[in-house]
């Protein structure tokens, strides 16, 4: 069971990749590609496009082109595997207001190493003096010491063909910042916590969006293009979702143009006292449907969901069922009842995922649908 679900996780998560990033044009004439095999271009491959909301990605020799330094803040810092979900989907959200997707095929960051990226995410100090982070003051009191402001850096690439060639035509740079720094006063000891102000976040987050601008611009091919800078709010540890971009910028030189906000917001479902409802009506449908899953089969341990907003309006739902179901034919009656409750009290205008899992952590089922599709995919992972 684990290995089906292994590889039906990691098809789906290329697949939702690139969905998440947008469509890809064919050219830098703006024509739309909606084939959705791949299709072979003049010296490069494309992953095709299903529709004109998904981008394609780019091939080199047969394989997918993979980020040089996906996710490491996240991995080597946080304990919140969320933050990297949610970190890289609202980076492409925001980017096809920049990068349309009939006018650019996406490609994972190339541009920034890891080994650049881990440098740029450390202290600044005589060994590193590319660090973003300020320099350790030696002060072990949570209210005195110096915080680790910056989390995470992450490019993406929109490229455009010219001449039968890709060429990046524009750059995307999302960086994550702390309001809680986790740290140890010694190796192995208890954790404790620097709590930083929204402002002082938004204060260091300019400073370090400004340099790195500057440090990107000096890269092979990025001196002239446009690029977007996006700056997220890392959630803690204990949440229950992941952060949320707060801001963003567009250069077109070496400054930085005015800063927007994003009107994005990630809550929790059921609300809790941390993170009220953002709508009433998205709360009430939402109780509803646990209700009545909960009321049918006891054998609940938990039902929650992450509803993401812009401008307070529900954007898309992520719902996880718990349960101590054993037998296969529990499993089935209960994805089948899920269905039902979902199409019933879900609203039906976005998409919306459901994950079942067992008591030990075994995913049991999963259960889709796309914006306004109608009925739910459902699969049952057998052993």
């Amino acid at each position: 069971m684990r290995k089906k679900y292994l590889a039906l996780v990691s098809l789906c998560a290329g697949t939702m990749l690139l969905s998440a990033c947008g469509n890809l044009g064919s050219s830098g004439s703006g024509n739309s590609v909606t084939q959705s095999t791949q299709q072979s271009k003049k010296g490069y491959q494309t992953t095709g496009q299903v529709d004109t909301s998904d981008y394609q990605g780019v091939i080199e020799n047969g394989r997918y082109l993979t980020s040089k330094a996906r996710g490491v803040g996240i991995i080597q810092n946080s304990e919140n595997m969320l933050n990297l979900k949610s970190f890289e989907s609202g980076m492409t959200t925001l980017s096809k207001e920049e990068f349309p997707t009939k006018d650019y095929i996406f490609r994972e960051g190339q541009l920034l190493t890891k080994g650049t990226v881990q440098d740029w995410l450390g202290r600044k100090s005589k060994d590193n003096p590319t660090g973003l982070n300020p320099e350790d003051n030696g002060e072990k009191d949570a209210d005195k010491r110096n915080p680790i402001y910056i989390q995470q850096i992450e490019e993406q690439d929109y490229m455009k063909e010219t001449d039968g060639k890709l060429e990046l035509a524009g750059i995307t740079i999302g960086i994550g910042m702390n309001r809680k720094d986790y740290y140890q006063k010694e190796q192995y000891g208890a954790m404790y916590t620097t709590n930083i102000s929204k402002e002082k976040m938004e204060e260091e987050g300019k400073k370090a969006a400004a340099e790195v601008l500057k440090r990107v611009r000096k890269l092979d091919g990025a001196s002239d293009v446009p690029i977007l800078i996006c700056m997220y709010e890392q959630a803690p540890n204990d949440s229950l979702v992941g952060g949320t971009f707060y801001a963003y910028s567009v250069s077109d030189g070496d400054t930085l143009g005015s800063w927007k906000e994003t009107n994005l917001q990630t809550s929790v479902l059921p609300s809790t006292a941390e993170n009220g409802a953002v709508n009433d009506n998205d709360e009430s449908s939402f109780n509803a449907f646990k209700n009545k899953t909960q009321s049918f089969f006891p054998n609940l341990a938990g039902v929650t969901a992450q509803a993401k907003y812009k401008n307070k309006s529900l954007q898309e739902l992520h719902v996880k069922i718990t349960t101590q179901f054993y037998s296969e034919t529990e499993i089935r009656s209960f994805t089948q009842f899920v269905s039902q409750m979902a199409k019933t009290y879900l609203p039906g205008d976005i998409p919306i995922d459901i994950t079942i899992k067992g008591s030990d952590g075994e995913v049991q089922a999963f259960l889709a649908r796309e914006k306004d599709s109608g009925n739910f995919y459902t699969h049952v992972f057998d052993d």
